[in-house]
């Protein structure tokens, strides 16, 4: 690696972590703002204009609160739990196109299977061939910040939260790492970079359907989000796991979560959604180069893949907001078995049927094996559906036999 490659990435990763850490900020804004319209109520409007100064307010409050560390703790563990849930949530985005600017030559090469060596993607800091399998671990180390946190506090609270957070985090990484295996066996690739080009002209969201339903579930409880906030249940658990942790180790919890929503919505454009592909843009790209030229016509096109990008991902927030505003927190019972009777046995079925499609189909038919793919996945669920849902009754219910017994005249006077 020369000096100047040294550069870009030591550029790369100050970009992306100053980046990361303020969309955390004001992801917080935006959550406070949506649930607010959504409840029809007052959200922040003190701190700025419309409150934009509010996550600056947040963070100067953390950091001049009282810092405290339990008497009977294990200081060590307890001091180290939050980095352990806050280091794997920044270095996931290392394998993940934010976008598509290619320094070293022109913008057609974003579009080509495999550029060789004149792809420098500066909106890429790694381009590996086994950047899914990198995504899985990094997700898969999340649950030790929680459940040390949890167990070095010595408080049968953060005790408790701790116990869940691991099960409920090993059990919904079975189902999502199915739906992403389904992802990857219809591109045929673990590179992020490959699986965004072979959505070319199909997105996966159509062939992966139920791929795509199975990893946003899953996804909204491996970041421990509303409905599937357990793990830190104030009428049960009177905070969870991070309740003995104040000042800014409480905020490395708080911006774990959010960063690692900020994530999966990543992962999920990349893998279902066509990551920073816009229809269009290659179009687009040979238009401003007729008129400006290859330099500036690269360029260009480099911003609107990230801004194509970052638009797909705040959809996906949005998405979540809405759901969290919507939802009541459902019981931990029924957290359990939705992972494992309802979501690891769809992704099961989802990635057999996926293999068996892409074996039956031509290699050259992609509409065709999408299509069919799609029309499958909306019967698995459609059965799932008819499985799942209430009893309905036969009969109409006589609710005279459950009205309750006359009182007499002496009776009601006694009383």
């Amino acid at each position: 690696m020369g000096i100047l490659q040294f550069l870009i990435l030591i550029v790369q990763c100050v970009v992306v972590a100053l980046a990361v850490t303020t969309g955390f900020a004001y992801l917080t804004w935006f959550e406070r703002r949506v649930l607010a319209r959504l409840q029809n109520r007052v959200g922040p409007n003190r701190a700025g204009p419309a409150g934009l100064l509010q996550p600056i307010a947040d963070a100067i409050k953390l950091f001049f609160k009282e810092d405290f560390t339990p008497v009977a703790a294990d200081k060590r563990v307890y001091l180290l739990a939050p980095a352990l849930a806050m280091v794997p949530a920044i270095i996931i985005w290392a394998v993940i196109p934010l976008g598509c600017w290619n320094i070293a030559g022109s913008y057609e090469a974003c579009f080509v299977a495999n550029p060789g060596d004149n792809l420098s993607n500066f909106f890429q800091i790694a381009d590996t061939n086994v950047g899914v399998l990198y995504l899985l671990a990094v997700t898969s180390i999340g649950v030790y910040g929680i459940t040390l946190a949890g167990w070095s506090s010595n408080n049968k609270y953060s005790m408790l939260g701790g116990i869940r957070s691991s099960a409920q985090l090993i059990s919904y990484e079975l189902a999502l790492g199915l739906a992403v295996l389904s992802a990857v066996m219809w591109a045929g690739t673990f590179s992020m970079r490959e699986i965004v080009y072979f959505q070319g002209g199909l997105w996966a969201i159509l062939p992966q359907f139920l791929a795509w339903i199975v990893f946003m579930i899953s996804a909204t409880a491996e970041v421990v989000r509303a409905p599937f906030d357990l793990v830190e249940a104030e009428q049960e658990l009177a905070g969870g796991y991070n309740v003995e942790y104040g000042s800014m180790k409480f905020a490395l919890f708080f911006m774990a979560e959010y960063i690692k929503l900020i994530a999966v919505s990543a992962i999920a454009v990349t893998l279902f959604f066509g990551g920073w592909r816009f229809p269009g843009l290659l179009t687009l790209g040979g238009i401003i180069e007729e008129a400006t030229g290859t330099g500036l016509a690269t360029f260009l096109i480099g911003i609107l893949s990230v801004l194509s990008f970052l638009g797909k991902v705040a959809l996906f927030l949005f998405m979540s907001v809405w759901i969290r505003a919507s939802w009541p927190r459902i019981r931990y019972d029924k957290l359990m078995d939705l992972g494992w009777k309802w979501l690891l046995p769809l992704g099961l079925a989802n990635v057999v049927v996926t293999a068996i499609v892409i074996v039956i189909v031509p290699g050259d038919s992609r509409w065709v094996e999408g299509v069919l793919l799609f029309v499958l996945g909306l019967g698995m669920l459609y059965g799932v559906s008819r499985l799942g849902g209430p009893a309905i009754p036969t009969s109409p219910v006589d609710f005279a036999r459950f009205e309750p017994p006359a009182v007499s005249q002496s009776e009601s006077k006694s009383v």
